[in-house]
């Protein structure tokens, strides 16, 4: 197939996804979202056997769209609900995906672009990347990240990078353990390519079984989050508050809020 917003390159065993928008700082758009997961998709029934998502140009990924974000001022509690759900299918997609995930952060990854990052199972960072979830500047919240955020680092940091909205560097991610490693920018994606032929040489039923014990240990409770967070997405939304938020963001001026 191809993409629009991405490129999917396939060396070996080695299946290589690129979040390619460079101009707009790799931001996720609702045709991001529906290429990843159909890369992710043609990724898992061909025969690669180890995935590494990356970013072209100097970003990760900067969270959400501008377009997409002025688009959501006019949706209705249905279209946000339902673009909620994408979103939580394309986080879960990438941390439930039954082969090995690899992410390379060459830059910054906040809000929506930190999940993606440190969704995948091994997140290399360079030393100049930064990670944030920083929703509740604007008004909205990070929802659906919170899910696997607490699972991840615990609740106490959780509340403290997801209520602070605070960017960090790649060596506080990785001591609060959402970095694997921190590579020099130049030697990110062989160090990531190295990683995978390390993986790739591994029984790939021994690796698939291994992510589903993992995941199948609190799947249920998963889900039943998730569901609860897509819905608290979706309710944001209608708040006086997310309104101006988004206002005052796409107007570059501070929000004047009035806690509605």
């Amino acid at each position: 197939m191809s993409y629009s917003t991405l490129t999917l390159e396939r060396t070996g065993e080695i299946a290589t996804i690129t979040l390619n928008r460079p101009e707009k700082r790799n931001a996720i758009s609702a045709q991001m979202v529906e290429d990843l997961l159909c890369a992710l998709d043609e990724a898992e029934h061909g025969a690669a056997r180890v995935v590494i998502i990356t970013g072209a140009g100097k970003a990760f990924c900067a969270g959400m769209d501008l377009d997409g974000l002025r688009a959501l001022a006019g949706h209705s509690a249905g279209q946000n609900l339902e673009d909620s759900r994408r979103m939580a299918k394309m986080f879960h997609r990438i941390y439930a995906f039954p082969k090995p995930v690899i992410s390379a952060v060459n830059g910054a990854a906040i809000a929506g672009g930190c999940g993606i990052a440190t969704l995948a199972d091994f997140t290399l960072a360079a030393p100049e990347a930064k990670f944030g979830y920083t929703e509740v500047r604007i008004g909205f919240i990070p929802a659906l990240v919170s899910v696997f955020l607490r699972r991840q680092i615990g609740e106490k940091a959780a509340r403290d990078l997801l209520l602070s909205g605070r960017i960090i560097d790649a060596a506080e991610a990785m001591r609060l353990g959402l970095v694997s490693e921190i590579v020099a920018a130049e030697k990110l994606m062989a160090r990531a390519q190295e990683v995978a032929a390390t993986l790739a040489a591994s029984s790939p039923t021994s690796l698939a079984r291994t992510k589903r014990l993992l995941l199948q240990q609190e799947d249920a409770a998963l889900h039943a989050d998730l569901e609860r967070a897509m819905h608290a997405n979706a309710e944001i939304r209608a708040t006086a508050d997310f309104r101006e938020g988004l206002a005052a963001f796409l107007e570059k001026r501070d929000p004047k809020w009035t806690g509605h």
